[in-house]
């Protein structure tokens, strides 16, 4: 097994979990599709039984998911719900969760629809104030859950001045990484106790796989994890795991390709006289530059806009006008996809929280992909142009 600790990002995620296979020599994992594993006699295997429990390939997936976020275990899962879904099976009724207030609308309807109905107590606040966390936290606080940066609105939270409130507590501290990427983001070396991502987005990267990731370096979090993914069994399949495996060879290229042309739809969109604002955590006047600058590689390739005027006709027709952007849920992907987020992927937030978070009816998300900057802007000034006013 390659050390890869003090190699570059890029070299680890080529080489992340992959060794020649031993009886073939091929470069590439094999898929090991298989259900089962013949023993040589009653409990003498190869170190494989069934493969709800452990497959190679998932496990070839699963260290390197732990490799690339600086963990020593890693988990991989049928759906980034079914990671969050795991984490909040190991607490009990009475245990309160502090979660930010801005998140994904799927992780928002799993805590309040599932989970809250079972006995868990959920405090959302504003995570971006580390005071207001700990102004929440009691002797039953158990978990904090948050996005940084969020979705959709691009805020950003201290990980680390969190961290400096769980930890004396012994809470544990749960990051979702999935709009940063390792590559931009590794919130272990903040302090965070367990990383989550969404491995359809970013990880996956060709919008061809839906999977989820728990990653932890601490023993005593990963065990229970790990039980409850064999008990439950919402585990990734092998040929996914494969994908995801090349996928990740190619993380650094897309993350920098993103990131830069991001960079240059943010500032057009800010220059654009037909937008109101403008979310994305590159810019100086950011309320939230400063964290992301210190604890992020890059600001990355996710960005979102509300237009003038506020109209929520207006906006379901520009994102339904580009041409190059794909009208579509979801993100990470080599295309760049759009939304309109009250109406699609935070559709399950309650209006008045919508509302109150400033998800509005002009609000826009974009995805910005590999594409050529300039042919991404151009699509972007004939859509606007065509259907804000």
């Amino acid at each position: 097994m390659k050390d890869l600790k003090k190699l570059g990002k890029g070299t680890r995620a080529v080489h992340a979990g992959v060794e020649p296979d031993p009886s073939t020599g091929a470069i590439m994992t094999p898929i090991f599709q298989t259900s089962t594993y013949v023993q040589e006699a009653v409990g003498v295997h190869k170190g494989w039984e069934y493969s709800r429990s452990h497959n190679p390939t998932r496990a070839a997936l699963e260290t390197a998911f732990a490799e690339l976020e600086g963990g020593t275990h890693g988990l991989a899962f049928a759906s980034g719900l079914a990671a969050i879904d795991t984490v909040l099976k190991t607490l009990k009724p009475g245990d309160e969760v502090i979660a930010g207030q801005d998140l994904y609308g799927g992780t928002a309807r799993l805590f309040r629809t599932n989970h809250a109905p079972m006995g868990i107590v959920f405090n959302f606040v504003d995570t971006q104030d580390p005071s207001l966390v700990e102004a929440a936290i009691s002797d039953r606080t158990k978990l904090v859950w948050l996005e940084s940066p969020t979705n959709p609105l691009m805020q950003i939270t201290d990980i680390q001045a969190i961290a400096d409130l769980t930890k004396p507590r012994g809470i544990v501290l749960a990051v979702d990484n999935t709009f940063a990427s390792p590559m931009l983001q590794r919130p272990l070396e903040h302090g965070a106790d367990i990383v989550m991502h969404s491995v359809t987005k970013y990880l996956g990267g060709h919008s061809d796989v839906v999977m989820g990731a728990l990653v932890t370096k601490d023993e005593a979090i990963d065990a229970p994890l790990r039980t409850l993914q064999n008990n439950c069994g919402a585990i990734a399949q092998p040929f996914d795991s494969f994908l995801v495996l090349r996928g990740l060879k190619t993380l650094h290229l897309r993350v920098e390709r993103s990131c830069a042309n991001g960079r240059k739809v943010a500032h057009w969109l800010r220059d654009n006289p037909k937008i109101e604002k403008v979310y994305w955590p590159g810019f100086e006047d950011h309320p939230g530059h400063d964290v992301a600058a210190r604890q992020m590689d890059d600001f990355g390739g996710m960005i979102a806009f509300e237009i003038k005027g506020n109209d929520l006709d207006q906006a379901k027709n520009l994102v339904a006008a580009t041409q190059i952007f794909a009208l579509a849920e979801s993100l990470g992907g080599v295309e760049s996809l759009i939304e309109h987020p009250a109406a699609m992927t935070h559709a399950s937030v309650p209006a008045d929280i919508r509302a109150e978070l400033g998800i509005s009816d002009g609000f826009v998300r974009l995805s910005v992909g590999v594409e050529d900057a300039d042919d991404l802007i151009a699509d972007l000034h004939q859509a606007i142009e065509a259907t804000v006013h």
